[in-house]
């Protein structure tokens, strides 16, 4: 596999946080992959597909699947959804009996896992026949598809950034200044420790990734751009143990040694870290931009989100973002794969990534959908296009594809123990390195 996403400018995202629209051109002129085109013929059958469904919710799912049905109304939809779906459908798509269509999202999935695994459909070809709203679907999108040697096995449907939240109100009541780099964050740690006497930083323990994509991945992309994040994530030989890793491993352990995350954080699930943060029990936690979509019911009325790149960049250096993307994808062995084209090709439509934004909070990874008028569009997405959109503070890096999982598990489990004070960063170092070892080995 080999590194061939581009780097994403600034004036591109800012085409897609800040230019989205709750208007679109209503067309339906989406080529289904040959058959179907008319909605009634060519394309029909049982379609069965799996999504998971958390902090996005499903109301999107539900309305798209709903639109689709009364353009094909011989195609029955099998719905597979729910938080824990990924584990429930682990046995099926083992033992070859998959559903067509998949949504990879949440824990226990892996897009670059099931690639090596051969469970996805190769694409390469079929995109590149598929127009929507009157122009080549490989033109709509802000991120292009990962890259396996040359091949597409996914789309890249939801366009999201990891970071770091923290509560606009409270920073507003008691004057805390919001972080721009490293010491500025540790700084505001210590000072919010000491003066509200919590512990600042939350994670979930439960799922580390949360912690190694938000913030992890826009230190390397700080300390050593697109290069680094390609050779950590592909476990490149000598990656994990290189001058600007060790640098970054000591800033977390100097949060560790300061008392700045949470002492529990290892038995925390990602919706109790998320619980604490919001009840104020916590300052700052890294999450996408569905944490409020996904707390909207709990969260006091007075919370006011508020969202920054994660600040693990020196002074002096912008905040960096990393794209993060999830992928719809066609299984190797559907059943129905016509119909399964017709739908992923439906979906990428500008009506449907602007109801995204409503219904979610996130965006579509789709240019052009401008949102601008639309006041449906949350503050928080706003203040981080303003933020976003200043190379003075803020650059973009990308990661080649998704971490797989055979390297992700390992990673996140010596990630913990340095978290909670029980190896040190060399120590991490060598974990982390044995673990990259072992992946090249198996690839």
């Amino acid at each position: 596999m080999k590194e061939v996403c581009k780097r994403l400018s600034l004036l591109v995202l800012a085409a897609v946080l800040v230019l989205f629209t709750a208007c679109s051109s209503g067309s339906d002129s989406t080529n289904d992959g040959g058959s179907g085109e008319s909605g009634k013929g060519g394309v029909s059958g049982t379609l069965e597909i799996q999504y998971f469904v958390g902090g996005y919710g499903d109301a999107w799912w539900k309305e798209v699947i709903s639109d689709f049905k009364k353009k094909y109304p011989d195609v029955t939809i099998k719905e597979d959804a729910g938080p824990n779906i990924n584990e429930e459908m682990r046995t099926r798509w083992i033992s070859g009996n998959p559903p067509d269509v998949v949504y990879i999202d949440g824990a226990g999935s892996s897009e670059t896992q099931m690639v090596e695994d051969k469970q996805l459909m190769d694409i390469t070809d079929w995109v590149k026949t598929v127009q929507v709203d009157g122009k080549p679907l490989m033109d709509t999108f802000i991120v292009s598809p990962s890259d396996y040697d040359g091949k597409m096995y996914s789309l890249p449907l939801v366009f999201d950034t990891w970071g770091t939240w923290y509560n606009k109100a409270l920073f507003k009541e008691k004057g805390y200044k919001v972080p721009t780099d490293f010491n500025s964050w540790m700084s505001s740690m210590k000072e919010i420790k000491k003066k509200e006497g919590v512990t600042p930083f939350v994670t979930t323990g439960k799922y580390p990734y949360y912690f190694l994509r938000g913030v992890l991945y826009p230190a390397f992309g700080a300390a050593g751009g697109d290069k680094l994040l390609s050779d950590v994530i592909s476990g490149k030989k000598g990656a994990w143990s290189s001058k600007p890793v060790v640098g970054v491993m000591q800033k977390v352990k100097d949060m560790q040694e300061a008392g700045l995350i949470d002492p529990g954080f290892a038995a925390l699930n990602h919706t109790q870290s998320q619980m604490n943060f919001i009840l104020g029990k916590n300052a700052y936690i890294p999450v996408g931009f569905w944490l409020p979509n996904e707390m909207a019911k709990d969260a006091p009325k007075d919370f006011d989100y508020g969202f920054i790149p994660s600040p693990m960049n020196d002074p002096g250096k912008p905040m960096v973002v990393v794209p993060d993307l999830r992928p719809l994808a066609i299984a190797k062995e559907a059943k129905n794969p016509e119909a399964a084209k017709a739908f992923v090709s439906f979906v990428f439509q500008k009506k449907y990534a602007a109801k995204f934004a409503e219904l979610t909070g996130a965006m579509m990874n789709m240019k052009d959908v401008d949102l601008s008028n639309n006041d449906k569009v949350p503050g928080y997405l706003k203040d981080a296009n303003t933020m976003i959109n200043d190379p003075k503070k803020v650059a973009i890096h990308n990661k080649p594809y998704p971490m797989s999982a055979d390297l992700e598990k390992p990673i996140s489990d010596a990630l913990v123990s340095l978290m909670l004070g029980k190896i040190d960063v060399n120590e991490f170092t060598k974990r982390a390195e044995a673990a990259a070892e072992k992946y090249r080995n198996s690839n």
